[in-house]
């Protein structure tokens, strides 16, 4: 916020001391207030803007600890999202408590511009769609869903003869139509949605022949929610270093989905929807995780880096599916499973979450991937929002080169 009346006697500091304190120019300050980072209100009595000194104080204290960061490290400021052990936060507010409460397009909205928009619904343009779609219809029937939404990104792009404006308002209107874009571009399995349906509605039709019950889409929604960005994975830093060339906001989405279909980072859920079938259909988890742990393989959907215990994103869905019914098997079975692993400290993270919105919806085993790429778009999205805003090309490390010295004779 900016420019906002306050009645406390907290110290302030003039636009000088400020830029003084960071050690940057006058012109920068007023930089982190559009972008969020320092809060300001006008000065009573002169004609500039002052700033808390506590506030400008912490962001020094913030900026000097990346600048202080080990050589070599990649160090990215972004304000969209916080992770801590035991939580995390899309620009300071609780990211479960928000998916909880609100429709993944506000969510989006909250990401993109840090309004709030009730009510966010999302159109696809009829050209784009219908060029998506034919993309997408041309791919060989065994093609993934990270292929079909490679194609429905690159077909949308085409279409938008503005895609190469970079402003915040071209680009937030290319992240509106590109998102029902993509899930109205898969295949159809179930009866269609409507015309301005919501993204969940859109995507469900495409994951499942089932009839779309309320709590059930409630849940995949709330799913959209929780993963539409989840700081620097390996997806959203290839987003950036392609916005920090930049690469139009559809170029961008194409980079996030070439390394999300890397078998590290976007198959996680597939793998543990096949081993939550497994576990049903033998009755129960101990001789599943112990063919696992005798074959050195690693049991899906457990244990994430950053988080101590298990993943908040996989307790919110843990008590959002608890009120489906045809969910108790799934869901009785994943937590067998996590219960087994929890002696080796391992505990269940989103992929086992979604594993069982797609076991007990009757989805294939590769629904998981779709519905993390499709939230992650919001995501990338607004990381490059925040990266166009960067100087251009500063994603640029220094190779350490390992070949012989030259000179060395021609082959």
């Amino acid at each position: 916020m900016t420019d906002q009346p306050a009645a406390d006697h907290t110290r302030r500091l003039t636009t000088q001391e400020a830029a003084l304190a960071l050690g940057v120019k006058p012109a920068t300050v007023y930089a982190y207030v559009s972008r969020g980072q320092l809060s300001s209100r006008r000065d009573p009595v002169g004609r500039g803007s002052t700033f808390d000194a506590a506030e400008v104080e912490a962001l020094a204290r913030r900026s000097r600890r990346e600048a202080a960061a080990p050589a070599g490290e990649l160090s990215v400021r972004t304000s969209l999202t916080l992770i801590e052990a035991d939580g995390y936060w899309f620009r300071g507010v609780d990211a479960v408590e928000l998916a909880s409460r609100y429709a993944y397009e506000e969510v989006a909205e909250w990401l993109w511009t840090g309004e709030p928009r009730p009510g966010a619904r999302f159109a696809a343009p009829p050209e784009a769609l219908a060029a998506a779609r034919r993309a997408v219809a041309a791919l060989p029937e065994h093609s993934g869903p990270i292929d079909r939404l490679r194609v429905a990104v690159a077909a949308a792009a085409v279409t938008d003869p503005l895609r190469f404006d970079l402003s915040e308002e071209a680009v937030l209107d290319s992240a509106r139509s590109l998102l029902p874009t993509l899930a109205g571009a898969l295949p159809e399995l179930g009866a269609a949605a409507g015309d301005g349906a919501p993204i969940a509605r859109e995507l469900w039709s495409r994951l499942t022949a089932a009839d779309p019950e309320p709590r059930a889409l409630e849940v995949l929604d709330m799913a959209l929610a929780l993963l539409a960005d989840h700081d620097l994975a390996a997806s959203t830093l290839a987003v950036r270093v392609a916005a920090s060339a930049r690469a139009h906001p559809y170029a961008a989405v194409s980079a996030g989905l070439g390394a999300l279909e890397g078998p590290l980072h976007g198959a996680a859920g597939r793998l543990a929807h096949r081993m939550l079938v497994e576990v049903l259909e033998r009755g129960g988890a101990a001789p599943v995780v112990a063919e696992y742990l005798r074959a050195g393989r690693r049991v899906p959907g457990l244990g994430h880096r950053l988080y101590r215990g298990e993943d908040p994103r996989a307790g919110a869905l843990f008590g959002r599916l608890a009120v489906l019914p045809q969910a108790a098997p799934a869901l009785g079975a994943a937590r067998e499973v996590a219960g087994v692993m929890a002696r080796h400290g391992l505990h269940a993270n989103v992929d086992l979450a979604l594993a069982v919105l797609t076991v007990s919806c009757g989805m294939r085993a590769e629904a998981g991937e779709t519905v993390f790429a499709v939230a992650r778009t919001a995501g990338w999205i607004a990381h490059a929002l925040e990266e166009y805003q960067e100087r251009p090309l500063r994603m640029r490390p220094s190779g350490q080169y390992q070949g012989p010295r030259p000179p060395q004779p021609l082959p």
